[in-house]
């Protein structure tokens, strides 16, 4: 994504990887590949891949710059963690190397906040240090949302999970460290940012609102994964917790922010990222910033 200005607050990416990586029928089952193919003129080339069937869909961090304030939203999946899935297990990306490409040293970073607990949001909370891990920025207040927090905490009691240690790499080391603040689900980050409680995706999945100077916008987190969620809202991914809550949720996100100025920054959409959402006859569709809609292009 381009650098977006939101008054004087000033909004910029860390990639960690991006590209064709999934196959529709396995990151959302309820697709079918009749309507993958109906969809996939305006998908084609840099959303979905035709030759190889793939969605691509990208991986990153949001950095907001207040004048009083550097907050990192959504932490990836870090490197060299152990994960069950392949794709997330012993990472080593660019990560690192784009952060400091901002100008960013670790103790820049004020605020750190996850819009969920799922692997690909915690992961560079916690860094490797002489075989331990420590929180990666040590002069940030973590905030993680109560009703989230609380849920894994439950979860965990019941066995480990079967991703992998996330809560116990990628979180515990921030509480233990002193770093953690617990939070309530509307609590305002700074002025003109707060929280907004999303549940279906996760039972406590946050959107972080970011308001100033007359502009606004909203980190929507996955309450849809791909913009192919946005023109058919019934489709949950895999990895939706609540299915039902997370099509409710869905729709209604959609229905409150079409046809308004706020701009719509999801976590995994390629193409720019950010975008405004319209209704139409045809259902709803997502315009990105800086290239073409969902509308086809025939």
């Amino acid at each position: 994504m381009k650098p977006l200005q939101i008054g004087e607050y000033r909004i910029e990416t860390i990639e960690e990887v991006s590209g064709p990586r999934y196959r529709p029928e396995w990151l959302l089952p309820d697709s079918s590949p009749e309507l993958i193919d109906q969809h996939a003129a305006w998908m084609a080339p840099d959303l979905y891949d035709p030759a190889t069937r793939l969605l691509a869909m990208i991986r990153q961090t949001y950095v907001v710059r207040t004048p009083q304030r550097t907050i990192l939203i959504d932490t990836c999946v870090g490197d060299h963690k152990e994960r069950a899935s392949p794709n997330f297990n012993r990472l080593q990306t660019p990560w690192l190397e784009n952060f400091k490409s901002l100008g960013l040293s670790f103790e820049d970073i004020d605020l750190v906040m996850c819009t969920h607990l799922h692997v690909d949001h915690v992961g560079w909370n916690t860094r490797l240090e002489n075989g331990r891990w420590v929180p990666t920025f040590p002069n940030a207040k973590y905030l993680f949302g109560r009703t989230e927090f609380n849920f894994w905490t439950e979860s965990l009691k019941q066995g480990p999970d079967p991703d992998g240690p996330i809560f116990e790499d990628s979180v515990l080391p921030v509480v233990e460290a002193g770093l953690a603040e617990i939070v309530d689900d509307d609590y305002e980050l700074s002025t003109g940012i707060w929280f907004e409680l999303t549940p279906g995706h996760t039972p406590g999945h946050l959107c972080v609102n970011i308001e100033h100077g007359g502009a606004s916008a909203i980190f929507s987190g996955d309450l849809m994964h791909h913009p192919i969620q946005v023109r058919e809202p019934q489709w949950n991914s895999r990895f939706c917790h609540d299915a039902e809550a997370a099509r409710t949720m869905r729709m209604s996100f959609l229905d409150k922010h079409a046809d308004s100025d706020r701009i719509i920054i999801p976590a995994h959409f390629e193409r720019g990222t950010a975008g405004r959402i319209q209704g139409a006859s045809d259902g709803f569709h997502f315009h990105f910033l800086d290239g073409p809609s969902t509308r086809s292009r025939r």
